[in-house]
């Protein structure tokens, strides 16, 4: 069943004219793509003007648009961070300039030493040290250590002090006034930690007298007519203005949490979700609520927090809320419980939490005043239709929910594919394909369950060793069971789920997705009763949607593995071809006819193949032809 179509010119007219982060997807809801824009507005719209010689890579992906997506940021900055942290997550397949996984710098206070050091960094770890940033400019954090480095007279040595305190000489930076000297003893380390705690204060955001004393500075140089120093002055300026940017998009704690957001009017309420993993803020969620009317937003934060964390599979160490909700006492223990460890539920009040809360509000608010219609759409497609088809069945709280499928030819390359849908959406990072080892000819029937066997048996192994490390066993793709099994078929197929299920003591309900004579869905099968469905509702639509997902993804595994088979037939057979050149040889010239066609000369520009190989495939491909050719004649 075909999805509702998106307006791309109705959603262009609702971009605001801010900086952000805009996500393209593709028909099959993948990120093609994610990009920064100073203003949201002029940026994406430029996608879908006809513009002349902009290459022909990006007319490829404007032509696969089917849908996209905004964050508003504060600054550009902060959409810089953004965007690499998305691209770190989802690598869409168009952000080819970005697939060196590049790092911005930090500056690192190693504040767990006596007398700590401040370094340049482009990792950051979960030690004892203290980091600030990340930045945009590596030029500008080097100038500013420099610069915090000569006006405090810090240490930039490898020293550990205080043990090798007298031990050597000191070194030139002591002698030219630029450091110090704690390796000498003449400084304790409580005079030493006094710098720091101002130097600490400096990249706390307190810029305002060292920007003033530069500023001075390069004044007075400039009236000596000392121009070479008054630039200087300048830079160092410019430097520390750069590093005076803050961006709310990476958090030094490093720590798993959601920061949860609200915006409502007098009768609907969108909640948005910020998810921040490893201390990297790599995705966003927004929730549209009903029956809000005259409720405080309190009572509104407290039920979407109980309904969305009773179903989702991760929950994070810490939720930040914009206020205090009833029972948050009991929420946070119900929480810890289900996680396995302690989770926190906070109101924060100042500093970068809280600017990132409210940048969290203005995203719902945008949301709901641009998009509630369509949000409300959405909802009745995912969640609604979820509703719809747990109602039918009669399971309550029905959020995950997988899909089987077998694909082969005539027995040839068995193999299985696993979906997954959680709250109504595809969750691809869960797909599994799996290729058929114990059956040999077409057997659906032996391939299902062999397919639902490893399956099970994995996620049971999985919970297992979570338990035995005594980790948090929501954790790993197989570990979370579905509320719901669905197989492509009827009893035949449901009969045998119910059957591996029953060996390996699970219980899970089992529904089969029937087809008509035409090949399309009919009705569920469940509890040995064909269940008939309304061809209109969203349940119906969303299981017709499952079910061609199932049958796609099994489809396509199985097209490579012929594809590869193919591949290995015609090339495996030349001397001096083994993997490695295989795979350059196709990564090159992407088909078997353009290695066929190509040159001597041609087929030596891949770098792995020398003169020898390249006239031996040459002559491989020519002289099959001219055999084939003179037994024709």
């Amino acid at each position: 069943m075909e999805q509702e179509k998106f307006d791309v010119q109705a959603e262009l007219k609702k971009l605001p004219n801010q900086p952000g982060v805009y996500i393209m997807h593709d028909a099959d809801d993948t990120i093609m793509y994610v990009g920064k824009a100073i203003n949201l507005h002029n940026r994406v719209r430029s996608y879908f003007r006809k513009i002349v010689g902009r290459g022909p890579q990006i007319d490829q992906m404007v032509s696969q648009i089917a849908r996209f997506e905004y964050i508003v940021t504060d600054s550009e900055l902060e959409a810089l961070v953004l965007e690499n942290n998305l691209i770190k997550e989802n690598r869409p397949r168009y952000n080819t300039m970005l697939k060196d996984d590049k790092t911005y710098p930090y500056i690192k206070v190693t504040v767990g030493e006596d007398f700590p050091r401040i370094l340049f960094s482009r990792i950051m770890k979960k030690d004892r040290s203290r980091y600030y940033g990340p930045f945009t400019s590596a030029a500008a954090v080097k100038d500013t250590i420099d610069l915090i480095n000569k006006l405090y007279g810090l240490r930039t040595c490898n020293r550990t002090l205080p043990r090798d305190i007298g031990l050597d000489r000191p070194c030139l930076n002591y002698h030219m006034k630029r450091c110090c000297g704690p390796c000498t003893g003449c400084i304790s380390a409580e005079q030493y930690r006094e710098k720091i705690d101002k130097a600490l204060e400096f990249l706390n955001g307190n810029y305002g007298l060292i920007m003033d004393d530069l500023s001075k500075k390069m004044t007075d140089a400039s009236d000596a007519m000392d121009y070479e120093t008054a630039a200087h002055y300048r830079d160092l300026l410019s430097s520390v203005r750069m590093v005076s940017q803050k961006q709310k998009m990476t958090d030094s704690a490093m720590e798993d949490k959601d920061i949860i957001a609200m915006a409502s009017d007098d009768s609907d309420a969108v909640v948005q979700v910020f998810f921040v993993r490893d201390g990297r803020l790599i995705g966003r969620e927004h929730f549209y609520m009903t029956h809000v009317s005259h409720n405080p937003t309190s009572e509104i934060l407290m039920n979407f927090v109980k309904q969305f964390y009773a179903g989702t599979p991760f929950i994070p160490r810490e939720l930040m809320l914009p206020e205090e909700i009833d029972d948050m006492d009991i929420i946070e223990k119900w929480l810890t419980q289900r996680k396995g460890g302690r989770v926190y539920i906070t109101v924060p009040e100042r500093g970068q939490k809280e600017k990132l809360m409210e940048l969290a509000a203005e995203n719902a608010a945008l949301i709901l005043s641009k998009d509630k219609e369509r949000l409300k759409r959405e909802e009745g497609r995912t969640i609604g239709a979820v509703k719809e088809i747990g109602t039918l069945l009669g399971i309550r709280g029905l959020s995950r929910m997988e899909a089987y499928d077998i694909s082969n030819i005539s027995g040839f390359a068995n193999v299985g594919s696993m979906v997954v849908y959680e709250k109504g959406k595809p969750k691809r990072s869960d797909y599994r394909k799996f290729k058929i080892r114990s059956v040999t000819g077409p057997d659906d029937y032996a391939c299902m369950k062999e397919v639902l066997t490893r399956r099970l048996m994995h996620g049971l192994e999985e919970r297992h060793d979570l338990e035995v490390r005594d980790i948090d066993a929501q954790y790993g793709s197989f570990t979370k069971f579905p509320d719901l099994i669905l197989m492509d078929g009827g009893r035949g197929q449901v009969n045998i789920a119910l059957q591996v299920l029953d060996e390996l003591g699970i219980r899970i309900p089992v529904c089969g997705m029937v087809k008509d004579d035409n090949h399309r869905t009919r009705g569920l099968y469940y509890n040995n009763v064909e269940l008939p469905i309304n061809r209109d509702s969203e349940g119906f639509k969303l299981i017709t949607r499952i079910q061609d997902e199932a049958h796609r993804f099994a489809i396509e595994y199985h097209r490579s593995l012929r594809s590869k088979a193919q591949v290995k037939s015609s090339l495996d057979d030349i001397p001096g071809i083994g993997p490695a050149r295989r795979k350059a040889l196709m990564r090159h010239f992407r088909s078997i006819e353009d290695i066929r066609s190509a040159e001597v000369e041609t087929l030596m520009e891949v770098p792995e193949i020398p003169e020898r190989t390249a006239r031996q495939i040459y002559d491989f491909f020519h002289g099959k032809e001219t055999e084939q050719e003179a037994e024709s004649d």
